[in-house]
C-alpha cells in the first residue's frame, strides 16, 4: 500500500481547545490522519498511554473535523504505527515540539 502521511506546517496558529486545562493551545504544526487509522492507534495504546491521551482530549469524539492535541506520548504512538504499517518514518514528529491531530 502506497501511505503518505506529513507534517504539516501552519502559516498561522490553528487553535484547539484544551478542555482539562480550560484554555486554547495554539499550534504551528499537525498532522492530517484518517479516522479509521487514528482509531487503529488508540487501539494500540497501552492503559496509560490511553489515559493520558483521554487526559489531554476529554470527551472528543474521534470523527472527521475533530481536532486533538498532541504530547510526546501520542506522537510515539503515531510514530511507531506508521514505521510498523507502512514503513514511514515521520522522525520530525517524535522531537518533543507541541502538534495537533485533525482527524479526516
Amino acid at each position: 500500500m502506497n501511505k503518505k502521511i506529513e507534517i504539516i506546517l501552519e502559516p498561522s496558529p490553528v487553535n484547539v481547545s484544551h478542555d482539562t486545562y480550560r484554555r486554547e493551545c495554539k499550534y504551528t504544526r499537525g498532522i492530517h490522519i484518517e479516522e479509521q487509522e487514528f482509531k487503529a492507534i488508540l487501539d494500540t495504546m497501552c492503559h496509560d498511554s490511553r489515559l493520558y491521551f483521554d487526559f489531554h482530549n476529554p470527551r472528543k469524539e474521534i470523527i472527521k473535523g475533530t481536532y486533538l492535541n498532541g504530547h510526546s506520548g501520542l506522537a510515539r504512538n503515531i510514530y511507531d504505527y506508521y514505521k510498523t504499517n507502512y514503513a514511514i518514518e515521520l522522525s520530525e514528529l517524535i522531537n518533543g515540539k507541541d502538534f495537533y491531530v485533525k482527524i479526516i
